[in-house]
């Protein structure tokens, strides 16, 4: 199953996000208009303009990953 939940990150909280995706055993992209990058990859989501909410998308589940999606999801 695929889930998406839309997140606001700021400079200082991209850490944390990579950091939880990156002990994830699933894929888990972050898009932002046409452009998609692996969430695991600090580079390619400082790439992302984060003034803008964010897409992730992801198709397992982490509990501590879901937690710091929870920390930054927007309505």
């Amino acid at each position: 199953m695929m889930y998406q939940r839309n997140i606001r990150l700021s400079q200082e909280s991209v850490g944390e996000f990579v950091n939880a995706a990156s002990k994830c055993e699933f894929d888990i992209d972050v898009c932002y208009g046409r452009i998609t990058v692996d969430a695991k990859s600090i580079m390619g989501v400082f790439s992302l303009d984060l003034s803008h909410c964010l897409t992730v998308k992801y198709q397992g589940q982490d509990d501590n990953f879901e937690c710091v999606l929870n920390r930054y999801e927007v309505a």
